[in-house]
């Protein structure tokens, strides 16, 4: 080996140390703030958001401190990889099924399971109304949704679905159209009343109770549906962000079977939203975390270059079964469609 070459070689370890150092501190910091669930200011709120992309940063600086030959960074690269992967598939998520969750029947009879009417349904943030009508509505008819949810809302838009077709899929609508973002929409195959409107919210995040019929003889069920579009957390607005998801956390006190659908504008990394799912007596369930499917990016969806996270979500009440959890992009829009399979118990 020549000298140059012995050089190099002694430097390695030095050179793989700082390296990692500089791939790991990043993580550690954000890491910090992701533990402590503190009301952080916006741009801790926004670094979050990217929280399960840290793993890769985090894997990287394990490898290099096993070249750098330093224990006890290779102690602390290791440890910060095990919270990035305990973040990633977090254990308070999953849920029984309803039939593992039952107390032991007395009788066969009672060993049924009870009853529900299932319902396909499917949430869209349509991007200021330019979400492509076409494919919304090409969805609709493939999956056989039976519950639509818009967020930004326009006329426009409006106008476009009903010229594909959507009026005679989902003849029932509740529907409040604007040109500025803060419209809503809601579009069913069972009939709907409005119930109200949560206060105080700059974007319309309206309630509506849909009441359905199952295919099986007599069995119908009510659910209460709440279009969800909370401020984006971006400069002075952050405190608005948090005062709308207190307001939907205060849906779970309500009685009845619930679904919280639309952009959240919020991950499972933020503990504003952790706090959402903790609300109410039993807590609420996100459908794609309680599937698995949580780390599914719903936006950008339009070729932006940031990685993609999850701000789209399924919320139900504990009551309310889920499957079937998937994500379709939109042109138009860069928000993803969110679709997945509820059973709400049958009255």
């Amino acid at each position: 080996m020549t000298a140059s070459g012995r050089r190099v070689r002694s430097r390695l370890p030095t050179v793989c140390t700082w390296l990692s150092l500089l791939a790991a501190v990043p993580v550690l910091v954000i890491s910090v703030f992701r533990a402590v669930g503190a009301e952080w200011p916006v741009l801790v709120v926004q670094l979050l958001a990217f929280t399960p992309w840290l793993a890769v940063p985090a894997g990287v600086a394990l490898v290099l401190s096993l070249f750098g030959g330093r224990r006890w960074l290779q102690l602390v690269t290791a440890a910060l990889l095990a919270c990035q992967l305990f973040w990633l598939f977090p254990l308070d998520v999953a849920r029984p099924s309803p039939a593992a969750a039952a107390a032991p029947a007395a009788s066969p009879a009672e060993q049924q399971p009870p009853a529900t009417v299932e319902l396909n349904v499917m949430s869209i943030n349509s991007q200021f109304g330019r979400a492509d009508a076409a494919t919304i509505v090409r969805l609709v008819r493939e999956k056989k949704v039976a519950l639509l949810a818009i967020q930004e809302h326009s006329q426009g838009l409006q106008e476009r679905l009903a010229a594909e077709g959507l009026d005679a899929l989902l003849p029932h609508r509740i529907s409040q159209p604007t040109d500025d973002g803060a419209g809503s929409a809601v579009y069913s195959s069972h009939p709907l009343e409005p119930v109200g409107v949560l206060p105080d919210t700059p974007f319309l995040m309206p309630t509506v109770r849909l009441t359905a019929t199952g295919s099986a003889a007599g069995a119908s069920a009510v659910l209460e549906l709440t279009n969800v579009h909370t401020l984006p957390p971006v400069d002075t607005r952050v405190g608005q962000w948090r005062s709308d998801l207190r307001a939907l956390s205060r849906l779970a006190d309500r009685p009845g079977h619930r679904l919280l659908m639309g952009d959240f504008n919020a991950t499972y990394d933020h503990a504003e939203f952790r706090s959402l799912l903790r609300a109410g007596e039993e807590g609420l369930v996100d459908v794609a975390a309680a599937s698995g499917s949580r780390l599914l990016p719903t936006w950008p969806m339009d070729g932006t270059r940031l990685p993609g996270i999850a701000i789209e979500h399924m919320v139900t009440s504990h009551g309310v079964g889920s499957s079937g959890y998937q994500v379709h992009g939109v042109p138009g829009t860069d928000h993803a469609a969110i679709l997945a399979t509820v059973a709400v118990p049958a009255a």
